[in-house]
């Protein structure tokens, strides 16, 4: 088993991108850091939970599992009859049986196992043949309550959250407020899952840099200029600007945007530690990261259309083939981090700065208290 001190000195990022080295390779490859690590950290941090067309109307039940073959953990959106959205633990506090198993409209929440009722806000109505228990019903025979928000068309939920959604949200909310996002459609034929063969957190390092784009995308090289590709770092989230190289199929910008005048292609913002907004002028396509393995990430493209004729032109264009060709490279580097003989690499200051940010938030979370992995993280978060 991996002891603090080797996670401390894996997660050693110099807060200078000039000076830094990359974490230790361990961290793609040790079964207890994947283990303990990544739970403790996706356990308190904001996860893509479900679609909020799903639980629009009063009475509405939309069962949902956060990061299944990760967390597993089963949650239950509900909308009361005042229109108050909730989101609950869906597991009856009685003996544990999950309380709602389909989606649908309903006057309550009835365990079918041995009948005990919650009203839609999670509250306890009623259980038969409990007249002689003492203590009952308490505040623990409620379904526990978890925190959620909402942006655009998504539900994000988080269990046990470090911060508050806004800090996540607040620069896409910023960017992307002229986008009616009410009018954005899901499109389930656009909308599938790819198991990548590698860590997760390869796959993200991956996404959050276009330094790539050049020697692994020739198609979409041809849709962005790399000279004019930009990155903006946040507390909790990054932004990579994709700018057109032609002008071609960019965003319809009010002239008092922050990228007013800039032939913006797509916006490519991350949202620590694992979910991926990628605004395109057709509409959103979001990628969900979901840890299966130490070796194995199941990744969830979904889609929602705002511009159909737009659709498969520009830098949005061929998103299965960028996909394909990303997770060849990715797999590559899982065998090449395993090697004897690499251990860690350093940043492009040019290039690499939002790669540089995700391992300095890796290390604010997950380095041991005390730890000069945790003291440098720490130092960072405050400026």
């Amino acid at each position: 088993m991996s002891t603090d001190g080797e996670w401390a000195s894996w997660l050693t990022v110099d807060p200078a991108i000039e000076r830094a080295s990359t974490p230790d390779a361990s961290i793609y490859s040790d079964l207890d850091f994947y283990r303990r690590g990544a739970q403790r950290l996706f356990a308190r941090t904001w996860h893509v939970a479900g679609d909020r067309q799903g639980a629009r109307v009063p009475g509405a039940t939309l069962p949902t599992t956060l990061l299944p073959g990760f967390l597993d953990e089963p949650l239950v959106f509900t909308r009361d009859n005042a229109d108050g959205l909730h989101c609950l633990s869906n597991v009856c506090t009685h003996r544990g049986n999950q309380v709602v198993e389909h989606a649908g409209v309903e006057p309550y929440l009835r365990c079918r196992y041995h009948g005990r009722r919650f009203g839609l806000d999670g509250r306890f109505l009623s259980m038969p043949e409990f007249d002689a228990v003492e203590g009952f019903p308490s505040a623990a025979d409620d379904l526990p309550r978890i925190p959620f928000e909402s942006w655009g068309p998504v539900l994000f939920a988080s269990l046990d959250p470090l911060h508050p959604f806004e800090e996540l949200i607040a620069p896409i909310r910023e960017r992307a407020a002229f986008l009616p996002l009410d009018e954005f459609v899901f499109d389930a034929g656009r909308s599938r899952d790819y198991l990548v063969k590698a860590n997760w957190a390869l796959y993200c390092e991956n996404y959050l840099e276009g330094f790539h784009v050049p020697f692994v995308h020739a198609g979409l090289a041809d849709e962005l200029d790399y000279g004019s590709y930009s990155t903006e770092l946040f507390p909790w989230t990054s932004l990579q600007l994709g700018v057109s190289k032609g002008g071609d199929e960019v965003f319809d910008l009010p002239h008092h945007h922050p990228d007013a005048g800039r032939p913006i292609a797509a916006y490519y913002f991350f949202l620590f530690p694992g979910t991926m907004v990628n605004l395109y002028p057709w509409g959103l396509s979001l990628n969900v990261i979901q840890p299966q393995a130490v070796d194995r990430t199941k990744v969830s493209f979904r889609t929602w259309v705002w511009k159909p004729e737009l659709l498969d032109r520009g830098a949005g264009g061929e998103l299965d083939r960028v996909e394909r060709e990303d997770e060849a490279i990715v797999e590559a580097v899982q065998v090449g981090v395993r090697s004897r003989l690499y251990r860690r690499g350093r940043y492009s200051p040019a290039r690499e700065q939002c790669v540089h940010h995700f391992h300095r938030l890796l290390s604010r979370v997950l380095a041991p208290a005390g730890s000069t992995a945790h003291a440098h993280a720490s130092v960072h978060a405050s400026t």
